[in-house]
């Protein structure tokens, strides 16, 4: 074809809106492919020029949607407050109150403090947590926990009570011994001649035996003895086993000279029955058992060494007593006393009758005279009473009884 040819008409078709979309993608990647930004405030004219022309033919989702230049500072979105955590919330009815050093300093036990032997399975090492609260602030007196979770007094295999307890005693010398046993006990009892089945005549007599023996150890050497009878527990079967055997512990243990501490009533309601919840130390509605119905929390602890606390500081005195303090040269009182004391002193006649700031005693002078009898002399000497007011209870006069008005006659 000749260069200087023309080109046939071709015939004109409606495709106007097309070629105006491909010329403004052109544009547009001309525009995003050459234009690179340099600075912070061109590029963001930058982007509202582009953002013109594309919003313009694909509207504006087409921005929101697009990856932002990792160059241009976008403004910070107003991030939605979060509200602050709830603060905790303590019980202090029942929690103990958070103490440091500078607000309540730890009581310093003396050097000649008596001790408190603890004896006994896990609830004799909750008794332990108890009885040391108790005696905190009682510097004349430290508590010693030796219980041992799973031991009793039938299997001896495992933990051997007669053997371990006068070492403990040899060792600690303790002025007095507590023991609580007999939760872990509700099983078979191998003797020297048999097996023993829990519950039967024969377990009965070897247990009271061991109980007897078990305490001749302490009241032997002239220690005081407190045996704690077990409380109530969930299950039935195991709360009609803890009321035989605290009537065996009981027999056994005043019958050489021990004294049976009772905390049944401490942990049921007013008809006997197994409680979870109760009252506490300061009378407020505590949980005292776990969950599993036989061990204490906390405030089950404390309340169980409630009752042991009132028989121990009984048997150890005064030094028991939270305010006993050893005074030695660096905190004697002071007395006042003035250096030269024959100086400062005048005797004084025991006769003399200035010293009670009169010179007659006491009925010296007649008493005055009265000139009307009193109630007492017309009662006692001519018994005559006075009359008593009217409407008094004792006022015994009948009313007066009115006359009739006179009926006037015309």
């Amino acid at each position: 074809m000749p260069a200087d040819a023309e080109l046939p008409m071709t015939k004109k078709t409606d495709r106007t809106p097309i070629r105006w979309l491909v010329l403004a993608l052109a544009a547009a990647s001309i525009c995003l492919g050459a234009l690179a930004p340099v600075h912070v405030a061109e590029a963001q004219e930058q982007r509202y020029q582009r953002r013109s022309i594309l919003d313009f033919f694909l509207g504006r989702r087409y921005l929101d949607d697009a990856p932002q230049a990792p160059d241009v500072q976008q403004p910070r979105r107003q991030q939605r407050k979060r509200p602050p955590p709830p603060k905790a919330v303590v019980n202090t009815r029942t929690a103990p109150p958070l103490r440091t050093v500078e607000e309540e300093p730890a009581v310093q036990k003396l050097g000649d403090a008596r001790t408190i032997l603890i004896v006994g399975d896990f609830l004799a090492s909750g008794l332990g947590d108890g009885l040391t609260a108790a005696f905190e602030t009682s510097p004349g007196v430290v508590v010693e926990a030796r219980g041992n979770v799973s031991s009793g007094l039938v299997r001896d295999d495992y933990y051997d009570w007669p053997e371990q307890l006068p070492k403990m005693i040899d060792e600690l010398k303790p002025a007095m011994v507590v023991v609580m046993i007999g939760a872990n006990d509700r099983q078979q009892m191998v003797t020297d001649t048999a097996k023993e089945k829990f519950r039967t005549d024969g377990w009965f007599t070897e247990y009271r035996r061991r109980v007897l023996s078990f305490g001749k150890e302490v009241t032997g050497r002239k220690i005081p003895l407190l045996w704690v009878g077990l409380p109530a527990f969930e299950s039935d079967s195991m709360t009609a086993d803890a009321v035989q055997m605290n009537q065996l512990y009981r027999n056994q243990v005043e019958s050489i000279g021990g004294e049976f501490v009772d905390i049944w009533d401490g942990f049921v309601d007013e008809n006997g029955n197994f409680i979870v919840t109760g009252s506490d130390v300061n009378g407020q509605q505590v949980r005292l058992r776990t969950s599993d119905g036989i061990n204490l929390t906390r405030a089950g602890r404390r309340k169980l060494a409630f009752y042991v606390e009132k028989p121990a500081r009984r048997l150890l005195g005064t030094q028991a007593s939270p305010d006993l303090v050893r005074l030695d040269s660096s905190n004697l009182p002071g007395l006042g006393l003035p250096d030269n004391a024959v100086e400062h002193t005048v005797p004084i006649s025991l006769s003399d009758p200035n010293l009670d700031g009169g010179a007659e005693l006491l009925g010296a002078r007649p008493p005055p005279m009265a000139l009307t009898r009193s109630p007492r002399d017309l009662l006692v000497e001519q018994g005559e009473m006075t009359p008593a007011p009217p409407g008094r209870v004792d006022d015994y006069r009948l009313p007066v009884a009115k006359a009739p008005a006179e009926v006037s006659v015309k």
